[in-house]
């Protein structure tokens, strides 16, 4: 069942609410949604109408990010050759988490505030789960690396770029990138 369109005037409060989170988030404040219906000059209720909880709020944030990882992963299963998927799909996930910070948060919570978050999460689980037992299949990795090792290895890369404070989100991504590309050389199996 679908929803139906919203009225011009809530499509245009909706725009609204998720720019100012969007700022909100950029800036690192918390997002709180009293906080943002003030910012974004709309009443108190209409925000809760439209996103019953921050979580909510973060997440519809982070949804077009979250989208384009996932069809960068399913782009990354058409490729011919399985390390190159893996490394291709591990790039965009870092490069994501170090460029949006409303990413992160989200895919660290225990649950989701939305249906289709949930259901993107799972997907892009799925298809890392894919990509890392084609690469154990070609050989190209240690077969005793699991996504369990890769999960908290891919959290530690992402953290050792954020420690650097002073470089922008896209020097913090380079970086990130080159530290992806060492922990990778350490795991490939030539």
């Amino acid at each position: 069942m679908s929803t139906p369109p919203l009225r011009k005037d809530a499509a245009q409060n909706r725009r609204r609410i998720i720019e100012t989170a969007r700022r909100y988030v950029d800036d690192g404040k918390s997002l709180q949604l009293n906080d943002v219906a003030r910012t974004a000059s709309i009443g108190v209720a209409t925000v809760y109408r439209h996103f019953p909880t921050p979580e909510a709020l973060l997440e519809t944030v982070a949804l077009p990010t979250v989208e384009k990882l996932l069809r960068r992963a399913e782009h990354s299963l058409a490729e011919d050759d399985p390390w190159t998927a893996l490394r291709k799909f591990l790039a965009a996930a870092i490069e994501t988490m170090l460029t949006d910070p409303a990413v992160p948060p989200v895919f660290a919570a225990a649950t989701d505030a939305l249906e289709v978050t949930g259901d993107c999460k799972r997907r892009l689980a799925t298809a890392f789960a894919e990509l890392l037992a084609r690469a154990h299949a070609a050989g190209a990795i240690d077969p005793g690396i699991t996504e369990s090792d890769m999960i908290p290895l891919m959290c530690g890369v992402a953290y050792a770029a954020n420690v650097q404070s002073t470089l922008d989100p896209t020097e913090r991504a380079t970086l990130g990138l080159r530290y992806l590309d060492l922990l990778l050389t350490g795991l490939h199996r030539p």
